[in-house]
């Protein structure tokens, strides 16, 4: 694709012309390797939220634990987005105060505080609270991370890393997933089975503590905390090989330093800030709905409870559940991967609404199997429901994996970037706290007819996406304000001229529009 077709022509036509490809030139190639650190705060996320999926069927942990089910089952799985949610009131303040790299670093020294007490749990509420302290952790690692990637990424592969950060949600799940198997298969008489995977859980944030010091902050957390100099230093180091008189960098900065300057006169940054104008009301409203959107369609029943819908179509072995987990969450991470690839390509609103029209399809297939299972037993029909849970995933990972907070970091300004996402990661996680309460309850009571729910809440998603998202392709970070305010937006993202153009020498010489 040309530039152009990703960023914009006014950005593209600044960007410097390599003769050869990003892994070839060094700065890029040492900005995106460095980059993996905080993309691995998605397989922190993974690892944490599926490791529960891979213990429920384990019959040590069940059998250690008095066999959990109903609302009791619900608890243990709720704590960790419990935690999450205890923390959502103050990790946006921390990532504001302290910067992005600094609350990462803590995050990932509680997880593995958090995984030290969980490995060596001995009772019910024990484990219970290690949950609820992973769950603080993964938010502090998880919340400043795309903020980080998005703010540090060379522009035209800004869509690409963001959509890949919770790609690499299922990097942690097939681990988290496959550990199980092994111990369960391996160690299925002793603690140990459950144990060893609770000690791996602090295998990344272990990896993120080692090499924290190669992450640089935010060049935009610099520039509004008063440290420009440093911002253009970095940025040129990273963007353009050292050299700060490229217009590259004098494009960025002056990009970076407008919008600050234009949110700060227009209003401070305030939670009321999320409402307070249409365009920020309709970038709230979007958050909101991405973030419910990714676990009421459904997803939330196998991500969470795989175990009690295998139940239903007759799969109770435990080593096959274990199985069938391992093998979906390698299944994730390369329909992910292919879903993180197609975004600059095919665009994010076209990727939404083929996620959800695929979802409700499937999800209605799903339900149908199920219900005539039911009644017959028929074990091909059991086979059906597992290819239908495949093709369901399918469809959800190409767009609420790269993108469930990809697209939320690129539409809200730097004002108030830090609220929106946690604003969102609360619509996510208070879902899950609800859902993991109601779904093994709803499970154990009515069993299929409980899918009957998601396929009409599929039909709501299918039809906001359609009228609501709109398309982000082909724009920089700061212009994206346009889609939303404007082509001269007062309260939210910098007043952007496309027809200003850089010479060589970094100077901008302007055009009358």
């Amino acid at each position: 694709m040309k530039n152009q077709d990703i960023v914009g022509e006014a950005l593209a036509s600044v960007l410097p012309q390599y003769d050869r490809p990003w892994f070839r030139t060094p700065h890029l190639l040492e900005l995106n390797l460095i980059l993996i650190i905080p993309l691995l705060s998605s397989a922190v996320a993974g690892y944490d939220g599926s490791l529960m999926n891979g213990l429920q069927s384990i019959s040590e942990w069940k059998q250690y634990f008095g066999n959990p089910s109903g609302s009791i089952l619900g608890v243990v799985n709720a704590a960790q987005s419990i935690g999450s949610v205890i923390s959502l009131p103050f990790v946006g303040i921390l990532s504001d105060r302290i910067g992005r790299r600094l609350t990462l670093l803590s995050g990932a020294i509680v997880i593995v505080i958090a995984s030290i007490i969980q490995a060596a749990s001995v009772q019910y509420g024990m484990f219970v609270f290690s949950r609820v302290l992973v769950g603080i952790g993964s938010m502090l690692v998880v919340q400043p991370s795309p903020m980080l990637i998005t703010e540090l990424a060379y522009p035209t592969h800004r869509g690409k890393y963001t959509s890949a950060f919770w790609t690499m949600y299922y990097l942690g799940a097939i681990l988290a997933s496959w550990t199980a198997y092994g111990t369960q298969k391996h160690m299925a008489s002793s603690d140990w089975s459950w144990r060893v995977p609770s000690i791996i859980q602090a295998g990344f944030p272990i990896v993120q503590i080692l090499l924290w010091w190669l992450v640089p902050e935010s060049p935009r957390w610099l520039i509004a905390n008063g440290k420009r100099e440093e911002a253009e230093e970095l940025l040129a180091r990273f963007h353009t090989a050292g050299d700060i008189s490229h217009p590259l960098i004098q494009f960025e900065m002056a990009e970076i330093v407008r919008t600050i300057e234009m949110e700060s006169q227009a209003a401070e940054t305030k939670w009321s800030s999320l409402v307070k104008t249409p365009g920020n009301r309709k970038r709230t409203f979007i958050a909101v709905c991405v973030g419910a959107f990714a676990q009421w369609n459904g997803v939330a029943v196998v991500s969470y409870y795989l175990t009690l819908v295998l139940d239903t179509v007759g799969i109770k072995d435990s080593n096959t559940q274990t199985l069938i987990n391992g093998l979906l969450q390698i299944f994730n991470f390369i329909a992910a991967g292919s879903g993180a690839l197609l975004v600059d390509r095919l665009g994010r609103r076209t990727l939404f609404l083929w996620s959800a029209a695929g979802m409700l399809v499937s999800f209605v297939i799903w339900t149908a199997c199920s219900a005539v299972f039911n009644s017959t037993q028929a074990n091909a029909l059991g086979s059906t429901v597992i290819a239908f849970v495949f093709i369901f995933y399918f469809h959800y990972d190409i767009a609420y994996t790269p993108l469930l907070l990809g697209y939320p970091t690129e539409i809200f300004p730097y004002s108030i970037r830090s609220k929106g996402l946690t604003v969102e990661l609360l619509s996510v996680y208070s879902s899950l706290i609800v859902l993991a309460f109601v779904n093994p309850i709803a499970l154990d009571n009515i069993g299929w007819h409980y899918y009957i729910f998601f396929c009409c809440f599929d039909v709501v998603v299918l039809v906001v996406t359609w009228f609501a998202f709109p398309e982000t392709k082909g724009y920089s970070l700061e212009e994206i304000a346009e889609v939303f305010d404007g082509p001269s937006p007062v309260t939210s993202g910098a007043v952007f001229d496309k027809t200003v153009k850089f010479d060589g020498k970094g100077e901008h010489i302007e055009h009358a529009a």
